[in-house]
């Protein structure tokens, strides 16, 4: 049997570190395939076009929502997010896992589209964490920070919508506990509909 691939959402508060986790499960297993999101907001220090975002102007964003060239989009703290869609369905095709780092608006969406799609959320251990998270970047200013709290409050009554959440606590267990957690999601029927429906056909015959 060929293995599909599947698409991949890992949502999480602002802060809770899951673009370094994602970073690190694409760096260490070969199958899993980033899709880069493209949003409004400013690069922020270091990152690069095409490689953290496509970073895009506005209008330029609009376009792309009017040719239905995206699978989601979104407006977050003011600024558009969204998922490219000829990538995802090019890799999903050729049996790549495709993970998208999106948030809950996003999310939703995804599943109503894709129901076999797998909703992660990851957390921090407390909210005091976060915060301290969120400051030791070092990349805004305060009261930015106590946005990102506020919305995370907000997130946190969607948090239900996930089929799993993982804390990262420890950056090098959480990475292997989301690798188990894809692996496992592999072998759920609803992830597997054509060939059970194989079986059962071949098991008619039988008969």
């Amino acid at each position: 049997m060929k293995r599909k691939g599947i698409l991949i959402v890992v949502s999480g508060f602002s802060g809770a570190g899951k673009g370094t986790l994602v970073k690190k499960l694409v760096e260490r297993y070969d199958n899993y395939a980033l899709s880069i999101s493209a949003t409004t907001r400013q690069p922020r220090p270091g990152e690069e076009d095409g490689r953290e975002y496509f970073f895009l102007k506005k209008e330029q964003f609009e376009q792309k929502i009017a040719e239905n060239g995206l699978i989601e989009y979104a407006c977050y703290c003011d600024n558009y997010y969204g998922t490219p869609r000829e990538y995802v369905e090019q890799q999903l095709s050729e049996g790549r896992d495709v993970i998208l780092e999106i948030e809950i608006q996003g999310a939703l969406r995804i599943k109503e589209q894709y129901d076999d799609a797998l909703l992660l959320f990851v957390m921090p251990p407390s909210a005091a964490e976060l915060r301290r998270r969120l400051v030791g970047r070092g990349t805004e200013p305060e009261e930015v920070i106590e946005k990102r709290m506020r919305r995370a409050a907000e997130e946190a009554q969607g948090i239900g919508a996930y089929e799993y959440i993982v804390v990262n606590d420890d950056l090098e267990t959480c990475v292997g506990q989301l690798h188990e957690i894809i692996l496992a999601a592999h072998n759920t029927p609803v992830r597997n509909r054509e060939f059970i429906e194989n079986i059962r056909t071949e098991l008619e015959g039988e008969k």
